[in-house]
């Protein structure tokens, strides 16, 4: 079997790069739309989408590794001609590509650089609401916003998966909107013990193996969960 990596581009100009959460949440928010495609390639024309269903079964039985890179201009525009999503947040734009083998990615996506996703934001996000899809980051860690857009991405693949036909028609509708945010440290004890999803990074970049990044809360995560 091929391994396979997930290729998530986020524009970044240098006169205006998109705020941290905006650019996090439109990562998690494309992976699940890759993921929805892939499931669903007749909702989609035939020359948008087509194929990517047995490239994406392949990359979920495996290491469900995510990648981002960093593109402004002429390298943004080239990525947009190759095939994949593109996902707008507020200030930011992620676009997400079929996933590629490790070690064969296109030239126009290999050339991007890892580095320089050092985003920040300039306001507290809001407090979600109770019938949001929730991806807690932890407090504890420091993470570049390519790594934490990629560990996001992770978590709402596992909401993805934990989702039955009438919750992910819903969060269709809903185009799946996500929000990303920190925990405070207590928050944080409570959730990765309530028995939600935890995503535990495997150690490639940045941070320890085993290290939990992120918990994945959606209502039908919550069935029999402890509130937190």
């Amino acid at each position: 079997m091929t391994e396979r990596v997930l290729p998530l581009v986020v524009r970044i100009e240098r006169a205006a790069p998109p705020q941290r959460t905006d650019a996090l949440e439109a990562a998690a928010t494309a992976v699940v739309c890759l993921l929805d495609r892939a499931e669903n390639p007749a909702d989609t024309p035939a020359a948008d989408g087509d194929g990517w269903s047995d490239v994406v079964a392949e990359w979920q039985d495996g290491r469900i590794r995510k990648v981002v890179r960093r593109a402004r201009g002429a390298e943004w525009r080239r990525a947009l001609a190759l095939p994949g999503i593109t996902v707008a947040v507020r200030t930011a734009e992620v676009r997400v590509h079929p996933p590629v083998p490790l070690d064969d990615w296109p030239r126009d996506l290999a050339r991007l650089q890892v580095s320089g996703t050092e985003l920040t934001d300039d306001a507290v996000p809001p407090e979600p609401g109770p019938g949001d899809v929730v991806l807690w980051i932890n407090p504890g860690l420091e993470m570049t916003a390519g790594k934490a857009m990629a560990q996001a991405g992770h978590g709402a693949q596992f909401a993805w998966w934990g989702a039955g036909e009438a919750d992910r028609a819903a969060w269709r509708e809903r185009g799946f909107a996500v929000r990303v945010r920190t925990a405070d440290p207590a928050r944080w004890d409570a959730l990765a013990a309530s028995g939600l999803p935890v995503v535990r990074d495997a150690g490639f970049t940045e941070i320890a193996p085993g290290s939990a990044t992120v918990v994945a809360d959606a209502p039908w995560l919550r069935v029999g969960v402890p509130e937190v």
